[in-house]
């Protein structure tokens, strides 16, 4: 396939994935998947993946977040986003190995589904889309998911209470950005898969445990 060719199809496809993020919450919204196509196309090249496979599966990964964020959390949004992202490909001709390749990165990107990634591309949209996760961005994200989801708590007092008890509490009042960083975000450095996905991770977890250490200082009237 010719780069004008493929140029063409990413726009059709960013066409089509922006249709998905109408009135979408700001912690998932297109800005979002700007970002974390940003990340994996400096990933992707780094690691010597497929960038066409790699751009169009970061332009559809969250395209079934708004139903999850609807449903408050009853569907898996990668599982959703992974079978309409076969409908839309197939619509513009895309080869079946990379309709396959792309389904699998948009099922493996969420890291709770059960669905671990095994192609190159589906490591490196994994990993842009939890390095947008953490640093200052993803604080920003983790306090605006927590009050779209239903808590209008800045924090509980109860989170370090709750993080280790297995429990999900996202869509719960009891959610927080905190709880959030307790249950999940300190982990993602851990997660991180490909080489360069862990060098930019690294300095991003630093900002991050170093903001909600002070900011649960600050909570208690310590500084």
């Amino acid at each position: 396939m010719k780069n004008n060719s493929k140029k063409e199809l990413i726009a059709k496809i960013e066409t089509e994935a922006k249709k998905y993020f109408v009135g979408a919450s700001g912690c998932h919204d297109w800005t979002h998947v700007e970002r974390v196509r940003a990340l994996a196309l400096h990933i992707g090249k780094k690691e010597k993946a497929d960038l066409f496979v790699v751009e169009a599966a970061a332009l559809l990964h969250d395209i079934g977040r708004k139903e999850e964020m609807t449903n408050r959390g009853k569907i898996c949004h990668a599982e959703k986003g992974a079978e309409i992202s076969k409908i839309i490909l197939k619509k513009y001709k895309f080869t079946q190995e990379q309709i396959d390749n792309v389904f699998h990165c948009i099922q493996s990107h969420r890291s709770r589904n059960g669905y671990a990634p095994t192609t190159l591309e589906a490591k490196v949209v994994f990993d842009a889309d939890k390095i947008d996760s953490i640093g200052a961005i993803g604080a920003a994200r983790a306090f605006l998911f927590a009050g779209n989801a239903g808590s209008n708590n800045l924090y509980t007092g109860n989170e370090k209470k709750l993080a280790n008890d297995g429990k999900d509490y996202s869509y719960t009042k009891e959610d927080s950005s905190l709880l959030e960083y307790y249950k999940k975000l300190r982990f993602i450095y851990k997660k991180i898969l490909t080489k360069e996905g862990k060098r930019i991770a690294k300095g991003r977890q630093k900002f991050m445990h170093d903001f909600f250490k002070r900011f649960d200082r600050e909570i208690k009237g310590i500084i």
